[in-house]
């Protein structure tokens, strides 16, 4: 079986850990700027486009399911660690792989926020060219 092959030693999560840490910072600091395109956006006395507003909703929901995907990369890394350390090398390598597929689900949330960030600087130009 494949499985018995594989191994996972003690420090290869440990090598995830500093991405994972900037991934999770440049996430919180996308929200944040989001969270004060929003604020700005309703303290201004012009009226928000509809598609304005779709767009920050999905923006706020991709970048919420990114953060959580981020944290449970995160923390299924330290429990593979802990199985590891344990004795638990099959199962560790297993919540290793769980931990890497949260991660790459983390990462593509992160371009669809990025093309939709994109579509919503579109709009303002089409606006700002009229």
């Amino acid at each position: 079986m494949l499985l018995n092959n594989l191994h996972v030693s003690l420090t290869t999560p440990a090598l995830l850990f500093p991405a994972i840490s900037l991934l999770l910072l440049a996430y919180t600091n996308r929200f944040f700027s989001l969270a004060a395109l929003i604020r700005n956006l309703s303290s201004n006395d012009k009226p928000v486009q509809d598609e304005q507003i779709k767009n920050l909703r999905q923006r706020i929901i991709i970048i919420r399911k990114m953060q959580e995907a981020g944290v449970s990369s995160f923390a299924l890394c330290v429990l593979c660690m802990i199985l590891i350390y344990t004795g638990f090398n099959q199962t560790g390598s297993i919540v290793f792989g769980l931990s890497l597929l949260l991660l790459l689900y983390s990462l593509i949330l992160s371009v669809i926020e990025i093309r939709i960030s994109v579509d919503a600087l579109n709009i303002h130009l089409k606006e700002l060219s009229k």
